[in-house]
């Protein structure tokens, strides 16, 4: 896998999904007036995209392994925050299942991505 910049990371791509996602549908009825749990989310979620972007910066791997664990940590809070928003019937069972999905999907991709760096001795991410 060749990476010429953190945008080329199909995590990124995915996360970067997902948090436009968060913020559409957390800027909607009652969701947008819980500003607390509208930021946290929101902040979550971006959050994912920030962690990929700033390790694969770094320019070493274990930096860049290190930061895309805590992506995976915040693709897991967003995960988190979903079930509090549909509990308080902030989200549709439907726009749950879609976020939670993509939420899923990110935290399996940086996994994945962590994973392969770790078996991979033959080269470090190209900055």
């Amino acid at each position: 896998m060749t990476i010429h910049q953190f945008e080329d990371i199909e995590s990124w791509k995915a996360a970067r999904v997902l948090a436009a996602k968060v913020y559409e549908m957390s800027n909607r009825g009652k969701f947008r007036a819980d500003f607390g749990l509208r930021d946290q989310i929101q902040r979550a979620a971006v959050s994912i995209m920030a962690n990929i972007a700033e390790g694969y910066g770094r320019g070493g791997k274990p930096e860049f392994i290190r930061f895309l664990r805590i992506s995976r940590a915040s693709a897991l809070e967003t995960q988190s925050h979903l079930y509090v928003a549909l509990d308080l019937g902030y989200l549709s069972e439907a726009d749950f299942e879609t976020l939670h999905k993509q939420a899923l999907a990110v935290t399996r991709l940086v996994g994945g991505f962590i994973n392969y760096l770790l078996c991979d001795g033959t080269e470090e991410p190209k900055n």
